[in-house]
């Protein structure tokens, strides 16, 4: 089971939930492996609009109803 222990943002939770990888993401989003690993364990993190966008459109392929409030508070 992924990510038991870990603390985790409500993005790195919901990737868990999927089943998904982290490099998976990064390589969708076309976002760096260590910006993915930050928005997905630290929970204060808020990356720019730009990176938000690219994520987002990533997790839309797999869930297109996700939007940026159900990771970020805005």
């Amino acid at each position: 089971m992924w990510g038991i222990g870990k603390p985790r943002s409500r993005l790195g939770k919901w990737i868990d939930k999927k089943g998904l990888e982290q490099k998976d993401l990064a390589k969708a989003s076309k976002v760096s492996q260590n910006t993915i690993s930050k928005v997905c364990n630290d929970k204060d993190y808020i990356p720019g609009p730009s990176t938000m966008r690219k994520i987002l459109n990533a997790i839309r392929k797999i869930d297109p109803n996700k939007k940026m409030s159900d990771f970020w508070d805005m």
